[in-house]
């Protein structure tokens, strides 16, 4: 998921006054060992421990198959999807996490996070005559050939990952400094080995050359980028998903030189103008917050702030700014454990509960930088759902929507030992005994917002921490039962930064081993449970839905959701169609095989600017 590539070695800044303190890291720090097993051992070791699918709710396909189409085939469709769903939806995530080598041995990934990067392609086609049905027609392909490769030849895993487990070692850790190196100049896409596609992004500005053809895409696609929680893009065909190679945020500007960002950056849905922020290590890490234009392609920073680093997912955008959160997934030995373990997961420190989390207010439209900071109880988000302003008695007020964790279980929670429905591993997380690994919906208000500072742009990019002086205190507005949250949220996106009523979303009641339904959430009866509409069929998988606007309607949930289900009873998938009023099926179109269990996708229409969330 967070695959950086590699360089020349050379140390980081401060690091050679650390030595010391890299001493006590090597002897601190756990070790953890990874082998590959031979095939037919494997196969043994299966048998032994496979149990039957909890409650019968089988889902091990949809984690690891090898059903790629490259070749694209139109899908049997069933019911009436509509023709305004026409365009292209691409979803990515892991297609595997099994890779067999050339010694005769399979080497296995050992968190979900990680798994074999695959790019899945459904062109949906308007019918040319009225009341004729739509068409689909579907390709996928994995986008990781050098890794595979890689992993195919040598039996191992090298670089970092988002939790894959290894021995760590002084040499190592030593070499592995030069991940932080990254090269600048114009932009350059390289072959690599890296492990990028966590959310996609049509047409980026800033990483579109101005030497780029259009793609001839009906759906008017010129470049499609694949992200993650690195600071690099992957950059593959819009029309085949082949790989064409990488590059990072370091071309965007020359001072977005770390190795974070937000796998979820966000869109301005009226200019298209991407927000994101880039995390540097260092005696004082660094979030340098920026947008890049879609206008010009050219990259400003709004703000630079120092703060402890952490693993930050998504951010969020109001109409005048931009809201940078900085919950409890706090790196320990400030940074450093993340090239000490190289992998994400093992440098989050342990969960502190009494460590506030703390929101940075950031001006994006008048140069002011940071105008101010909040705090709130501890918390763990992957994903923001919307954020507004609204006018109070003080001032603007700011609401923010968020998925919340109170703990780091879920994190943990994901390694494929816990996830398969046949594993024992994951009986621990079923029924009750996985409640301290659900989110609650969360609604927060940053009162009183300030609506001008005497302090110059150009201040503010070299220090903005003086800024906004003391933290405030945000409010808690509801925080909503575990029961029906919905993750991997999505919206109307006619909504964002403005009020809305309805989040639709992924659940996981406990039925299962991984998520068994959908729901259309209403935030204006948050903690009434019939006023939540689910989609549930016993043994079928849901992924994130994608929310499809109805043009000839104005009503907030006037539209559709699609989604690529796995039946556990079939091991095939197909693409669900629900009413995104009712939560009925409208339609499907029935895929050929299982598709793996994906992250997040986006809906590309002809003429219409797509948003990146």
């Amino acid at each position: 998921m967070a695959i950086f590539g590699s360089g020349k070695p050379k140390e980081l800044n401060g690091v050679k006054k650390r030595r010391n303190s890299t001493d006590r890291l090597s002897k601190r720090f756990s070790t953890f060992s990874i082998r590959s097993v031979p095939a037919s051992q494997n196969e043994t070791k299966g048998k032994e421990e496979l149990l039957q699918p909890y409650n019968g709710w089988q889902n091990d396909i949809g984690f690891n198959n090898d059903y790629e189409q490259r070749t694209q085939i139109e899908l049997a469709v069933q019911g009436n999807i509509p023709a305004y769903a026409a365009g292209t939806l691409y979803r990515t995530g892991p297609g595997g996490y099994k890779v067999p080598t050339a010694n005769g041995t399979v080497f296995e990934k050992s968190h979900w996070f990680d798994g074999n990067n695959q790019v899945h392609r459904f062109e949906i086609i308007a019918p040319s005559e009225p009341n004729s049905p739509v068409k689909v027609f579907y390709n996928s392909r994995h986008t990781v050939d050098e890794q595979l490769e890689k992993i195919r030849r040598t039996g191992t895993l090298e670089g970092f990952s988002f939790a894959q487990k290894r021995d760590p070692c002084q040499s190592y850790f030593k070499k592995v400094m030069s991940t932080f190196k990254v090269a600048s100049g114009p932009l350059v896409y390289n072959k690599s080995d890296a492990n990028i596609g966590v959310t996609l992004s049509p047409n980026a500005p800033g990483i579109t050359s101005p030497s780029d053809e259009p793609s001839g895409h009906s759906s008017g696609i010129q470049t499609l980028h694949l992200r993650t929680d690195a600071s690099s893009f992957a950059r593959i065909d819009p029309s085949t998903l082949e790989p064409i190679g990488i590059t990072n945020q370091r071309v965007l500007h020359p001072l977005l030189k770390g190795p974070l960002a937000a796998a979820h950056a966000k869109s301005d849905p009226q200019t298209g103008d991407v927000y994101n922020f880039n995390l540097e290590f260092g005696g004082s890490s660094t979030y340098r917050v920026f947008r890049t234009l879609t206008s010009t392609g050219e990259t400003e920073i709004l703000a630079s702030i120092t703060a402890p680093p952490a693993y930050l997912h998504s951010i969020l955008l109001t109409e005048n700014y931009v809201l940078l959160c900085i919950w409890g997934s706090h790196f320990s030995a400030g940074g450093l454990s993340v090239l000490w373990y190289r992998n994400i997961l093992d440098a989050i420190g342990p969960w502190d509960s009494s460590r506030d989390a703390m929101w940075y207010v950031i001006d994006r439209r008048h140069g002011k930088g940071l105008v101010a900071t909040y705090t709130t109880p501890a918390f763990f988000c992957f994903h923001t759902v919307n954020a507004w302003e609204e006018k109070g008695k003080d001032g603007i007020n700011i609401v923010a929507e968020l998925v919340a964790y109170d703990n780091l279980d879920i994190l943990h929670r994901f390694y494929y030992n816990q996830l398969l429905s046949t594993t024992p591993g994951a009986l621990q997380f079923v029924g009750v005994k996985g409640d301290s690994t659900r989110p609650s919906f969360r609604r927060f208000r940053l009162p009183a917002v300030p609506s001008s500072t005497t302090v110059t742009a150009a201040h503010t990019i070299q220090d903005t921490k003086a800024v906004a002086g003391k933290p405030r205190t945000a409010e808690i507005l509801y925080s909503t039962s575990i029961r029906w949250t919905p993750e991997l949220p999505n919206i109307n996106p006619a909504f964002l930064t403005r009020p809305h009523r309805y989040t639709y979303g992924v659940l996981d009641r406990g039925i299962s081993t991984f998520v068994d339904a959908l729901v259309k959430f209403d935030s204006q009866y948050p903690n009434e449970q019939e006023r939540h509409l689910i989609w549930s069929e016993n043994g079928q998988s849901p992924g994130e839905p994608v929310f499809i606007r109805d043009p000839g309607a104005e009503d907030e949930d006037a539209g559709v959701l699609l989604s690529v289900v796995l039946n556990g009873y079939r091991g095939k998938s197909y693409l669900l169609c629900l009413d995104a009023r009712t939560m009925k099926e409208v339609g499907r179109a029935d895929c050929e095989g299982p598709i793996g269990f994906g992250f997040h996708g986006v809906h590309v229409q002809e003429g219409k600017r797509a948003l990146i969330l």
